[in-house]
């Protein structure tokens, strides 16, 4: 049977052992392909094929329930569930999802982008199975790096406190996206340590078991020893402590081995864990000796693992190496990142200074509060994370943070569209959910020379703030000289007497754009780089409603709570009167794509913002000359 025939499942069910091995081949290259032309999560695939081939073969989906912690290890999932025809399609606008996606499959029964939601969320499927009665079974696949996520603790103990049955994979490949840190994987090292013991406890205990009369009694206290010599030496008990029973190590790309264990599993009235041992990247040589760096990849090229375009630097490249800099002669300034550290550039900073460079694994939260804490301790904490990750340090940033009112700079990478990402990783919310709070600053760079000189005066500040940059590093007119930030104050780059459009980060280069077009066809705009997201330039603001100009807010962010609803609230509290019209991304989770595509679909791209400008203009009043 070849890849395209397998519609189902179920198809794959009664697959001899050669043609189950002769399968994952094919699904294999198939990912490598796709991922070479489309860019995507690689490493992390690879090494789960044949764990989802026995999943497949071992559960019966679309009844049992799969749960993938963290997502985008389910690209065999997708290409056994019936999506292999539209699979070149992947991470595309219109196309598959790198994500389990409901809308997609009735395979994919919860959708997981961000880690350690997974076993919580089955948790929920299994109660609610049990409420109402049924018998199918529940599992989550999870990557060890998403343990080193609190959520996963929180829902383990609730899970084997109360003896739900549910199935929890543990696939152990080391890795998160760069090496796993933390004790816990130092634990899982003891346990991948003890596949001897294993292999040699059930060759005795067999052998035991062939001796008359002696055969039974003799692995009965074979097994009382067993386990006191597995308590001193494997530790099992992390897991039995929370309830659950252990099984494994196992090697994960033993297809029958991995399906005599699940379908033990699912005899066991309990809560069970199953250790998986995968190699990320496997099958793949550029792969399994880079994992990290095929973690998330651009398109690349299969004979030598180079990516297809050369890679210019990252606005996130540029922060580390200016904080790098300035750690030569500040001894407060310390580096923070939540599993994150090639994603955020930061390994620039933790070859330098390693003893001031923290990566504290999938734990945003914790990441957050540490950093108020080395504030406090007078330190200079920046913490680099991407702006849809600290989304989950909500509460610590307002709570651990603003209230005391202490001296942490939360870089926001990927600010803006996350492209193939898809929804789950847009960066089109922490305005809205940061400018509220009290204390804080939030700062958005129109290029990468004002990050430079953003991040050079984020030192002398004396309370939190924030930096959202996108992920791309531009420079508009690298023949100026760049000129030293000065916090609260917005700058005019281009004279108009018709209008002006207030451009925050990223949109500046497209107000830019539209105001050359305007100009063409004699709409001459104003056009000013608002940098200082808040406090707003209440000066500016006072000037343009003396002036009576139509004002136009143009950002990549949401419209609700975002920059434009901040300048409207600057207007309604200082009597009303301006007119001000937001352009920025309708209340919507914005779909996967590139960025040009996304920036269509949601308005943002030149010929629409023009568009809206002269029709806005025109119902002003204000399209004449």
């Amino acid at each position: 049977m070849e890849l395209s025939d397998i519609k189902n499942p179920t198809d794959i069910i009664d697959l001899s052992a050669e043609e189950c091995e002769r399968l994952a081949g094919e699904i294999r290259e198939t990912i490598i392909h796709t991922v070479s032309q489309n860019g995507g999560h690689l490493s992390s695939n690879l090494g789960a094929v044949e764990m989802t081939i026995a999943l497949h073969r071992a559960f019966h989906s679309p009844r049992d329930k799969i749960v993938f912690d963290v997502g985008h290890q389910s690209y065999a999932h997708k290409l056994l569930t019936g999506r292999y025809d539209r699979f070149n399609t992947l991470r595309k606008f219109g196309g598959l999802s790198g994500f389990p996606k409901c809308s997609e499959s009735e395979h994919d029964c919860f959708e997981t982008g961000h880690a350690s939601t997974g076993i919580s969320a089955a948790l929920g499927l299994a109660r609610a199975r049990d409420l109402r009665g049924e018998t199918h079974h529940v599992v989550v696949v999870v990557g060890d790096g998403a343990l080193t996520g609190g959520m996963c603790y929180e829902a383990l103990n609730d899970c084997g406190n109360t003896k739900t049955k549910l199935i929890v994979i543990l696939n152990d490949n080391e890795m998160s996206i760069t090496k796993n840190v933390g004790a816990l994987s130092k634990h899982l090292a003891n346990l991948r340590a003890s596949w001897g013991w294993y292999s040699a406890k059930r060759k005795v205990q067999r052998g035991l078991l062939r001796i008359p009369w002696i055969g039974a009694p003799a692995a009965r206290v074979l097994y009382t020893l067993k386990r006191a010599v597995r308590t001193l030496f494997v530790d099992e008990s992390f897991f039995s402590a929370l309830g659950f029973a252990y099984l494994g190590p196992i090697d994960g790309h033993d297809i029958q081995a991995m399906e005599r264990v699940f379908r033990r599993a699912q005899r066991m009235e309990m809560p069970v864990a199953i250790h998986l041992n995968t190699v990320k990247g496997h099958g793949y040589q550029n792969a399994e000796e880079k994992p990290d760096v095929f973690h998330g990849t651009p398109p690349f090229f299969i004979e030598n693992g180079l990516t297809q375009k050369n890679t210019k630097k990252t606005n996130g490249s540029i922060a580390a190496e200016v904080l790098t800099g300035m750690a030569a002669t500040d001894s407060r300034i310390a580096v923070v990142t939540a599993a994150m550290t090639l994603g955020t550039a930061t390994e620039i900073f933790e070859e330098k200074y390693p003893e001031r460079f923290f990566d504290v694994g999938i734990a945003e939260e914790h990441a957050v509060t540490m950093c108020a804490g080395l504030a406090k301790g007078g330190m200079r904490p920046y913490f680099f994370v991407y702006s849809t990750f600290l989304q989950r340090g909500y509460d610590q940033v307002m709570h651990d943070v603003c209230i005391q009112n202490l001296p942490v700079v939360f870089m926001l990478d990927r600010a803006g569209f996350a492209n193939g990402d898809g929804e789950t990783h847009q960066g089109l919310f922490d305005i809205a959910y940061l400018r509220h709070i009290p204390n804080i600053r939030i700062l958005a760079p129109a290029d990468s020379r004002e990050l430079t000189e953003m991040i050079r005066a984020s030192v002398s500040f004396d309370g939190p703030c924030a930096i959202r940059y996108p992920k791309k590093a531009v420079v508009f007119d690298s023949s100026e000289p760049a000129t030293p930030f000065v916090f609260g104050k917005w700058k005019t780059l281009m004279q108009g007497d018709r209008g002006v459009i207030l451009a925050v980060g990223s949109m500046t280069g497209t107000a830019m754009d539209a105001a050359r077009r305007l100009q063409s066809d004699g709409i001459v705009m104003e056009v000013i780089n608002a940098s200082t997201v808040k406090p707003l330039d209440t000066k500016c603001l006072s000037r343009l409603a003396k002036a009576e100009k139509p004002v136009f807010t143009l950002e990549e962010h949401v419209l609700d709570g975002g920059f434009g609803s901040a300048v409207l609230e600057y207007d309604v509290t200082h009597g009303g009167g301006m007119f001000i019209h937001p352009i920025a991304v309708p209340s919507m989770f914005v779909p996967h794509g590139d960025h040009e595509a996304l920036m269509k679909e949601t308005g943002l791209d030149t010929d629409t913002v023009v568009g809206v400008i002269m029709e806005a203009l025109k119902q002003s009043g204000k399209n004449d000359g």
